[in-house]
């Protein structure tokens, strides 16, 4: 008949069967909750649960209802009876292919076996549970595994395999939340952590264990954590706290027959006679725990009762006594060690199979938890590669409109008109630089960043550097000086913008924190080979210098030293992280010298190849690219109308499309000299137009073609990349433009044909 207390809980309108599995579920939860405090109302709720189940024909409600009264039956020292009943378990499980339900018979299999002294076959069921337990991450399973596992070790004397058994046991149980769990393996711990003669550290956790049994009402686990106590006090010789402690203990562990609990209490309180010097008191002890012992299969105590039978005739000196417990204690012994040498030898193959199984299982679980961690990371990359096309394109595009005109209006207007665009000008590029702060520095986060090289007027970008920031310094009424040795060579091969980079965040950051005194650019040729120049660059001022503490931390990103308070001095706590793994990417190290209140010296060395002398615009290079055509493929009207008017300056044709589509229409009835093509544009984007004017029939399928871009991530796309000559962002550079026209123009040798 079902219980009262589970009828009041099931709800109403439900068929017949779903009302009978509901409260068979019910009846083995609330089982399972009494058994630490009403171990016989535990076994009558499992066994009307399994009548239940069988009355259904459910067959996991029938293994789950026998793997639990199994589990009551172990508790309650009925092995056999225990055994018979997981087996009937796992037969059940097998036929539902159900592991979890195999691994919780086989849980009760291992308790039996350990506690009747079978420890390796134990550990063999054990580790197979854990095994199953660790692959399903079933952690309050684990925890109850591993905990049993920690005394299976402590028994066999190994005492670092049982430490480690029961902190991850622990481990387990806290991932759970689950305080009785956890306190089941701080008892046994704090025993460890006593012999390792850590005291103070054990009376910690068994008071731990103890509060959290009697907050969870767990009167059977209290028993076993009260007699950890006692076992400390002993150690303390603290006698009467010990007494009380484990005659408390004997009194529970006799209530639940809990013989393993038993046994143990009744050595510790004879050993506590015997050492209190009422010897009387522990032999009649030791006399009743060795036959209840040996009724129970627990050799352990029976040789451990003998020997300390046979020490206490030998210090009375009664040597004929004293011997004989010595011979019992022997042969107790023996027989266990031979009895758990056959075993190990019979198990131990089994035992190393489920080693190896367990550590499969742990390495199957990393190996997932790693690959779920790497999807989370390339679906984030993805996200932010996304989040970086986008904004890219949506500032740069408009800044490509806003610089191109005033590069054409420029050569158009008057000294005063020209005075404002260039403050226009360089407003647009320090906007440009903030930008590029950001969206670069997740590109180099990436490993994504390439250099891109080109021949340079060095010493005239250096001057340019030194203009960009001079104006900035006279401000603040310092001076900044530029000193190039004459060894260093006039044209290399750089990377302009990542070098502008570089010197323009040390050159800012060098101003910003000079107050007086001067902020000086060195730039040295520190050795010559054959092609390439060793050039070092050195940013030293006058400022407050940089304390030893923050030097290290001075480089990681979003980091601000604490001498920042303003906003003034403030920024966006990128740059010198941008600089740092700008400078990597050339192949060299940042390095500081800085004294507080004395000033800086940031220094680093590039190895640049020596270059010919870049293609510049004017009237007579011009005309190398009169009467060339071009398809232009842009979206954006006031980017194509800017670009337009450039080209057609130099005397060039263009023939310009709004999107992909029509880009690959145009290209395939008439050959051209470039094409330049946008990336982002409606109906077919640039990267799809592209492949199909290579792999298609098409007039144009050698021809150079550009992408023009404002989006930093398109480089990136390997797919893709193999089919343009090269990629020039936005805002474009328009010398850059020219000067890479020019030399297309220029060379006889045909590109490279793309498959």
């Amino acid at each position: 008949m079902l219980s009262a207390k589970c009828k009041e809980v099931v709800p109403t309108q439900m068929r017949p069967d779903q009302e009978q599995t509901l409260r068979v579920e019910l009846l083995l939860s609330k089982a399972y909750e009494l058994r630490g405090s009403d171990l016989t109302q535990s076994i009558a709720l499992a066994k009307e649960a399994l009548e239940s189940s069988q009355q259904l024909k459910d067959l996991s409600l029938t293994g789950k209802s026998l793997s639990r009264l199994s589990l009551f039956y172990m508790i309650n020292g009925e092995h056999q009876t225990s055994v018979e009943l997981s087996q009937k378990a796992i037969n059940c499980f097998e036929e539902l292919d159900d592991d979890l339900g195999i691994a919780d018979a086989k849980y009760n299999l291992g308790g039996v076996y350990y506690k009747t002294d079978n420890y390796h076959l134990g550990m063999v069921y054990l580790l197979d549970c854990l095994r199953i337990y660790k692959k399903h991450k079933d952690y309050h399973n684990e925890s109850r595994t591993q905990k049993s596992l920690g005394a299976v070790y402590q028994i066999l004397g190994d005492l670092n395999s049982a430490k480690e058994a029961y902190e991850g046991a622990i481990a387990a149980a806290i991932s759970v939340q689950n305080k009785n769990l956890e306190s089941n393996a701080y008892n046994p711990l704090s025993g460890i952590l006593l012999k390792m003669n850590e005291v103070n550290e054990a009376l910690t956790m068994i008071e731990r264990s103890i509060a959290i049994k009697k907050q969870t009402g767990d009167i059977r686990g209290l028993a076993f954590a009260i007699d950890g106590r006692g076992k400390i006090h002993l150690h303390l010789q603290q006698f009467e706290q010990a007494e009380k402690d484990l005659y408390q203990s004997l009194d529970i562990h006799k209530k639940f027959q809990e013989h393993l609990g038993t046994a143990m209490a009744l050595h510790k309180i004879a050993l506590m006679w015997k050492m209190r010097g009422k010897v009387k008191k522990a032999k009649t002890i030791l006399k009743s725990a060795i036959p209840f012992s040996d009724s129970h299969h627990l050799s352990l105590f029976i040789y451990k009762c003998n020997y300390l039978l046979y020490s206490i005739y030998k210090e009375e000196g009664k040597r004929r006594k004293a011997l004989s417990y010595l011979e019992k204690y022997l042969e107790a012994k023996d027989n266990a060690i031979n009895s758990q040498t056959l075993k190990i030898i019979e198990n131990y193959e089994l035992i190393s199979r489920m080693k190896t199984l367990e550590q499969r299982a742990t390495m199957e679980q990393q190996k997932a938890e790693i690959i779920i961690k790497q999807k989370e990371v390339e679906q984030s990359a993805q996200l932010r590669q996304e989040f970086l096309s986008a904004v890219s394109h949506e500032i740069r595009t408009p800044l490509n409109a806003v610089t191109s005109i005033v590069s054409l209006l420029e050569e158009r207007s008057s000294d005063a008109e020209k005075e404002l665009l260039t403050s226009l000008q360089f407003s647009a590029k320090n906007l440009m630089r903030i930008i590029n702060d950001i969206l670069d520095f997740s590109k180099l986060e990436s490993n994504k960043m390439k250099l891109d090289k080109h021949p340079v007027a060095f010493k005239e970008l250096l001057g340019n550097i030194h203009r960009t920031y001079d104006g900035l310094a006279r401000e603040k009424g310092i001076d900044l000086v530029l000193n190039i040795r004459n060894d260093v060579y006039n044209y290399y091969s750089v990377d302009e913008t990542k070098l502008f980079q570089i010197l323009g965040n040390l050159i800012s950051n060098a101003v910003k924190f000079t107050e007086e005194g001067s902020v000086t650019i060195e730039v040295a040729n520190q050795k010559t080979n054959k092609h390439t120049d060793t050039i070092c660059f050195k940013i030293i001022d006058t400022g407050v210098g940089i304390p030893d503490n923050e030097k290290t931390r001075l480089f990681e990103s979003f980091y601000m030293p604490k001498s920042v308070m303003t906003r003034r001095d403030g920024g966006t706590g990128l740059g010198l992280a941008i600089v740092k793994k700008l400078v990597e990417l050339h192949g060299s190290t940042i390095n500081i010298d800085s004294v507080e209140g004395k000033g800086s010296n940031f220094y680093f060395n590039i190895k640049l190849a020596r270059s010919s002398p870049p293609i510049k615009v004017n009237h007579k290079t011009s005309e190398k690219l009169v009467g060339k055509t071009a398809i232009l493929a842009e979206d954006n009207e006031i980017n194509a109308l800017v670009m337009r008017r450039i080209l057609e300056k130099w005397g060039m044709k263009i023939k310009r499309v709004a999107n992909g589509k029509d880009a690959t229409t145009i290209s395939s009835t008439q050959k051209v000299d470039f094409i330049l093509m946008d990336i982002h544009m409606p109906q077919l984007n640039g990267f799809d137009a592209t492949k199909r004017i290579r792999t298609e029939e098409n007039p144009n399928k050698l021809t150079p073609i550009f992408a023009l871009t404002a989006d930093i991530t398109a480089i990136n796309n390997e797919e893709y990349e193999k089919y343009f000559d090269g990629f020039l962002w936005k805002p474009l550079q328009i010398e850059r433009l020219f000067e890479t026209l020019v030399r297309i123009s220029e060379t006889e040798k045909s590109p490279i044909p793309y498959l």
